[in-house]
């Protein structure tokens, strides 16, 4: 029997860690939820990201801080020499450090941007300008991006280098149409207002849009189109299906009004063709 009984203290210890765990996992819930104000974001939707964010970060910290006590709690109850293991692990860790540079600094990159609230669970960012996609998870090493085609992208936090956030409060449906040289740009400009307006107006619509989509500027020429902007303020994420459903009814207006669209255009110039005049002698003998 007193060989079994610290194999049964060990086990004991696992079992309280493990509810610890679970009670803890919980609580965090709880608590993030309640401590994060609402008043500070833009909206509920902001708020929620936030919270999950903190959630996601915090519910593997507990649980590997959790194992980590009921390990050492372990090896004491086994009779381990806990100051001979410190002592060895704290040159090991030293070693350790030396190599592990790279982690360190993810860590630290990891901290900063959590509590700089840089991006959150379900932002849409752009990470060291070359991946992109919905931020699924955070932890202090490492982001989980979902890109557009599926893909799950894993960045480490050390990388991230300069982050672009798609998603921050709000956004901005920005929208390049291009018309023919011979349509009429102040109708144009006019169709573009009178469709951003309906669109602000839409029951459908009007939770996503902050402000209605406008014409802004004739913002370029090529060889066949002119090329205008238009401009509108939605809520996060929302700006590429405001955007699309917004083509959909400029281009309806188009047709009704007969907005010329561009197209490829090609002059062709005829040289005149000229005939040389040969004058003929004639010689007469005599």
């Amino acid at each position: 029997m007193e060989l079994f009984r610290p194999i049964i203290r060990v086990a004991a210890v696992a079992a309280v860690a493990f509810v610890v765990q679970l009670i803890a996992s919980r609580s965090i819930d709880t608590l993030v939820r309640r401590v994060v104000r609402s008043d500070r974001y833009a909206s509920k939707a902001e708020e929620e990201k936030r919270e999950d964010t903190l959630i996601a970060v915090f519910r593997p910290l507990s649980r590997a801080v959790i194992f980590i006590i009921a390990f050492i709690v372990a090896l004491g109850l086994l009779g381990v020499n806990l100051a001979a293991l410190i002592t060895g692990a704290g040159a090991i860790g030293l070693v350790f450090g030396i190599v592990a540079q790279s982690a360190f600094k993810d860590y630290i990159a990891g901290i900063y941007l959590i509590l700089e609230n840089q991006y959150r669970v379900g932002d849409v960012v752009l990470l060291a300008g070359t991946t992109s996609g919905v931020v699924e998870d955070i932890t202090i090493r490492i982001t989980k991006l979902r890109d557009l085609d599926g893909n799950l992208h894993f960045v480490r936090n050390g990388d991230a280098g300069v982050i672009t956030n798609m998603t921050a409060e709000w956004a901005n449906a920005n929208i390049d149409i291009q018309v023919g040289w011979g349509a009429d740009i102040d109708q144009v400009a006019e169709l573009i207002n009178e469709v951003g307006t309906a669109l602000a107006a839409d029951e459908t619509w009007s939770q996503r849009v902050l402000e209605p989509v406008q014409f802004l500027r004739v913002d370029g020429f090529s060889g066949s189109a002119v090329t205008v902007k238009a401009l509108g303020k939605t809520t996060p994420i929302d700006q590429w299906a405001v955007a699309g459903e917004f083509r959909r009814r400029l281009k309806s207006a188009f047709d009704r009004h007969g907005i010329e669209r561009p197209y490829p255009q090609r002059v062709i110039r005829e040289a005149a063709s000229v005939r040389p005049q040969h004058k003929v002698r004639k010689e007469v003998t005599v």
